[in-house]
């Protein structure tokens, strides 16, 4: 009944808080009258500041809307007043005679007026200039195609060319007052963190050990409609965060105190998702302290994850933000840390002098000496299991549905060649994004490194990563960013497979076959076919969380750091119903 009551309570309060999070977006109004804009659009931009400031009150989810749409008439109105508006055709075919020849530098200055606009024409269209054309149809269809870059050089010289950046700040800038001062955060994350904890609460009163507590039929659990329900809301909140995160305005402004005392200015997206990815590891992370309270190697991993993320992933980038100084999270390594060879990071480094000089070196000497290094003599569990931030967050918010991890044998075909397809094009772009930065030249065997950057951002940084990577957690299990999409996970394993002294060892006459430790498997390794021969444990694919082990009831699995000889075991015993043999 105890346990009940705290469990109800917990997530009610959970609930509630979710749901007045989530509302902020559809029930909070922006208002931008009488607000000074002047820090964000230029004085000669008046206009479209004073534009801005006639729009009516509305959620984000409308004022977003309204926003663009202002953006866009204030570009259109430059264009019809500085550029080639959309009614030329008539009057340039006109002038032209509808003939193609008579197109060149003088018809040029005398159809457009501005200085600017002659010279913006000239550059993209010189190359019309005394060509023979097919038809006038054709010349015109060409010179029609330059337009829109014409224009766009117009809309940058006299406009706003890029409101990716400015629409969220603007709209930042009209969010109320009152969400501003940090009483409504305090009271929505406290609340939902006092939920967690609450529902959590029970786990304290059991007794040492692990317990299945019918998982596979608790239906949040198991890819039933709650489940599902948690699937679709993590997806949109990746969607949104990532490509429209002007919706979460609202909720962006609740971090702003916390913002200015940490890095010294306004909260954004990121931030808001750094937050939110700390607060849910430290929440869970109290439950999995309770729920392996027996095993002090299970307690001492969750405390060090919880630290690395608190301390380096979170709370040190801010910091050397507030300084003015590259935002750098320390223990994220290369390929992970996948931009960390592009120009503008480089150039960043580069400009902060010593300092960033530091920063660089050592970035290149953890993924070049310390990955293999650590990883020989700890295998891939001292980073995958202990330091990493997706790895915490897949132990801790991912460990109700650790079970749902594909143990088949088709899943770990998929496995091995989509991480190691990852790695592969995570190793190319780098190639490509290094040549540019350390060239200048943008393009290499005919391929523009900004392009191959940038399917690899949205791929694999946000689809996968993101989306996928932790979207499916109640779906396909804890680890599938981990085990399928990971770049680092896929170098640390080919280290760890071939050269480590890393291993968990098995007892196969102790083996009862129980299943536990394939259950508890996050990386969908099946533990129990190797328990039931005897042969050591060495997949590339296993972090060495140590949970199989904590799970068996029998003492039949062990983590263990010893020399390479042996680590392989070629002879594991068979045991079955004719007796035990070798496999020889």
């Amino acid at each position: 009944m105890r346990d009940k009551l705290l469990k109800e309570i917990g997530m009610s309060l959970f609930t509630i808080c979710a749901f007045s999070f989530v509302s902020l977006s559809f029930l909070v109004d922006i208002d931008f009258k009488n607000r000074d804009l002047s820090d964000l659009i230029d004085s000669k931009h008046e206009v479209l500041a004073n534009e801005i400031s006639t729009l009516n009150p509305a959620p984000p989810v409308i004022m977003v809307k309204r926003l663009s749409e202002t953006f866009g008439n204030y570009s259109q109105n430059i264009v019809n007043h500085s550029g080639i508006s959309y009614d030329y055709s008539k009057k340039f075919a006109l002038q032209l005679g509808n003939d193609p020849a008579n197109f060149n530098e003088e018809f040029i200055a005398s159809f457009f007026k501005s200085e600017f606009l002659q010279t913006k024409v000239l550059e993209n269209t010189n190359w019309m200039i005394g060509r023979d054309w097919d038809s006038y149809e054709d010349f015109a269809q060409n010179f029609d195609e330059k337009v829109q870059y014409i224009n766009q050089s117009v809309i940058a010289e006299f406009g706003i060319s890029d409101t990716t950046y400015l629409l969220p700040q603007v709209m930042q800038a009209g969010a109320p007052d009152w969400l501003k001062t940090g009483i409504v955060a305090l009271m929505i994350f406290g609340f939902a963190v006092l939920g967690g904890f609450l529902y959590a609460l029970p786990l304290a009163f059991k007794h040492d050990g692990i317990h299945n507590d019918h998982v596979f039929h608790n239906k949040s659990q198991t890819r039933h409609y709650p489940a599902i329900i948690v699937f679709i809301c993590l997806v949109v909140f990746y969607i949104v965060l990532y490509q429209l995160p002007a919706y979460l305005t609202n909720q962006v402004v609740l971090l702003t105190p916390v913002a200015e005392k940490l890095a010294g200015g306004a909260s954004d997206r990121w931030f808001l998702y750094g937050f939110l990815y700390t607060i849910a590891m430290m929440t869970m992370g109290f439950k999995m302290m309770l729920k392996y309270k027996g095993n002090k190697y299970q307690q001492v991993r969750t405390a060090s994850v919880l630290f690395f993320q608190i301390a380096f992933a979170f709370t040190l980038p801010q910091i050397l933000t507030s300084f003015q100084l590259p935002a750098y999270d320390l223990k994220s390594a290369w390929p992970l840390e996948y931009t960390f060879f592009f120009d503008w990071r480089v150039g960043q480094y580069l400009n902060e002098g010593t300092f960033g000089i530091f920063l660089f070196g050592w970035g290149v000497l953890l993924f070049a000496v310390g990955v293999p290094l650590f990883t020989y003599f700890f295998g891939k569990r001292w980073y995958c299991s202990w330091v990493c931030g997706c790895g915490g967050l897949a132990e801790t918010v991912g460990d109700p549905y650790r079970h749902l991890s594909d143990k088949s044998l088709g899943a770990w075909k998929i496995e091995r060649y989509l991480v190691h397809g990852v790695l592969a094009f995570a190793v190319l772009m780098t190639v490509w994004v290094s040549y540019t930065t350390f060239t200048g030249i943008s393009e290499l065997l005919g391929i523009s490194s900004y392009d191959v950057r940038s399917v690899y951002g949205f791929s694999i940084g946000f689809v996968f990563a993101g989306a996928v990577g932790t979207g499916f957690y109640p779906v396909m299990g804890n680890r599938v960013w981990c085990r399928f999409g990971c770049p680092l996970a896929a170098y640390l394993g080919l280290v760890q497979r071939f050269k480590s002294r890393f291993r968990i060892t098995t007892n196969g006459g102790q083996c009862i076959s129980c299943g536990n430790c394939s259950t508890y498997c996050e990386m969908g390794i099946d533990v129990r076919w190797y328990a039931q021969r005897g042969q050591n444990i060495v997949r590339s694919s296993c972090v060495g969380c140590g949970v199989c082990s904590a799970v068996c009831p029998r003492g039949v699995l062990k983590l263990e750091n010893k020399g390479e000889d042996g680590r392989i075991s070629e002879n594991p015993i068979l045991i079955g119903q004719e007796g035990v043999s070798l496999n020889i």
